[in-house]
């Protein structure tokens, strides 16, 4: 059982990381590619990709938790 919900752990984790990565940052940017690129795709086009994104980060965190206190309840 132990060795189901460490797999499970490092899935959990290893999807938690791509994920993060995949966001885009909140911050600003000053370059004038940034701001090009803005203005010609639009703002609110990532905006559905990256509250899917933010949803699975959220749920991944939550699941990495509840796998950690499950492993420290077996082991």
């Amino acid at each position: 059982m132990t060795v189901v919900v460490g797999i499970l752990l490092l899935i959990v984790a290893l999807v938690m990381i791509v994920t993060v990565l995949l966001q885009s940052s909140e911050s600003d940017g000053i370059t004038a590619v940034s701001g090009a690129a803005e203005t010609f795709f639009g703002k609110n086009k990532s905006k559905g990709l990256d509250a899917k994104l933010a949803l699975v980060t959220k749920v991944c965190a939550i699941a990495f938790v509840a796998l950690c206190i499950v492993m420290m309840f077996l082991g």
